[in-house]
């Protein structure tokens, strides 16, 4: 009888452990920001409660206690800039492109709430910005679920506070974002040329993913898989064609499955609400590389291309990976400028070699 062994896994590389650093300068374009207030604001809100009951109910207990041990460690990370900073010198990382935590949406609650929600989260992210212009970037959050007034709020976010554009999840008061009700977003977000971060929170497959984190890790790359499937099988990409999306986790399961989609537009006619085929429009996306393999890196980036794909760390969440520069050493040198850093600087308008020039 053949030995039973453990499964052989390389092991992850935790937040201040020191990391090779790279020549190159390293934007990294997935990266947190937690504002307290916002939670004691909800705290009591009607509808709060439902949330945060389906919520747990989707996490499972297990996870949910894992989550609520690691707070302690987790929040100084989530806000304190003096932390941050130190993290991000020992990761190498030169610039990050922050964002609210997707634990903080709170797409159920009405204008007048949300508009405090959206601003607290704002306020955060432009605090970050005024004392280190040099190390961060921008991006805020908007009323997804009041579509017009988001787009207002998009448009304030660029004009007047100079940020880069908005984080958003794949899924809005149960409505897909592909929906045409957000067509007022979308419509904004492409004539502002804005930078929309499609980051998921959650799973609507709920209890059957409620053990062993699948909500996280099964779930998460899930739902961003079907919402730019929906986004592209429903048009949007093509209606709004200066569109500048980054997905989360490497886009999910589409990139490396996108053949099966290209099938169906070929053979079903129910398929047929794009123009052209799934494959080719993905290269109109921007992936983040948390996909933890350095070959599914490599595979990723063949599929959507080198000009594709960008630096995403997930800080400071357990799930992220903290060694840009070791996922890319298997790259050639010139592949590994353009992840590192090269590819987020031309999408998000600075010159090549943004980033403070710290020594390597």
């Amino acid at each position: 009888m053949r030995a039973m062994h453990r499964c052989a896994a390389v092991a992850p590389v935790r937040i201040g452990t020191p990391v090779a650093q790279s020549p190159f300068p390293t934007i990294d374009v997935h990266c947190h920001v937690l504002t307290p207030a916002v939670e004691t604001l909800v705290r009591g809100a009607p509808g709060h409660a439902e949330w945060a009951t389906a919520d747990a109910a989707g996490m499972g207990e297990a996870s949910r206690q894992v989550n609520a041990a690691q707070f302690e460690t987790l929040f100084p990370k989530l806000t304190s800039v003096a932390v941050r900073l130190a993290d991000m010198d020992t990761m190498g990382v030169d610039l990050q492109l922050v964002s609210p935590s997707p634990t903080q949406y709170h797409y159920w609650a009405q204008p007048n709430l949300a508009d405090r929600i959206a601003e607290l989260q704002n306020d955060t992210v432009s605090a970050l910005l005024a004392a280190h212009p040099d190390r961060f970037l921008g991006l805020g959050t908007v009323t997804l679920q009041h579509p017009v007034r988001a787009a207002e709020q998009l448009t304030a976010l660029m004009r007047d506070r100079g940020f880069k554009g908005a984080q958003i999840s794949t899924l809005v008061a149960g409505r897909d974002v592909s929906d045409r009700i957000f067509d007022p977003f979308w419509a904004a977000a492409d004539r502002l040329g804005a930078v929309i971060f499609i980051h998921p929170w959650g799973t609507t497959l709920g209890n059957r993913l409620a053990q062993h984190y699948l909500m996280n890790t099964v779930g998460q790359p899930l739902e961003t898989a079907i919402c730019l499937s929906k986004l592209i099988f429903d048009g949007t990409l093509e209606r709004h064609r200066q569109l500048r999306i980054i997905a989360a986790h490497g886009g999910g399961y589409l990139p490396l499955y996108a053949g099966r989609s290209d099938h169906a537009y070929a053979v079903r006619p129910d398929a047929s609400g794009c123009g052209y085929a799934p494959s080719e429009q993905l290269r109109r996306i921007w992936f983040d590389s948390v996909v933890h393999d350095p070959e599914q890196l490599r595979q990723l980036i063949e599929r959507v291309g080198d000009d594709r794909v960008v630096i995403g760390t997930d800080y400071p969440f357990d799930m992220g990976h903290y060694d840009p520069s070791g996922l890319v050493a298997r790259l050639s040198p010139e592949r590994q400028c353009k992840v590192l850093g090269a590819n987020a600087a031309a999408l998000l308008g600075l010159s090549p070699a943004a980033g403070p020039p710290g020594e390597r």
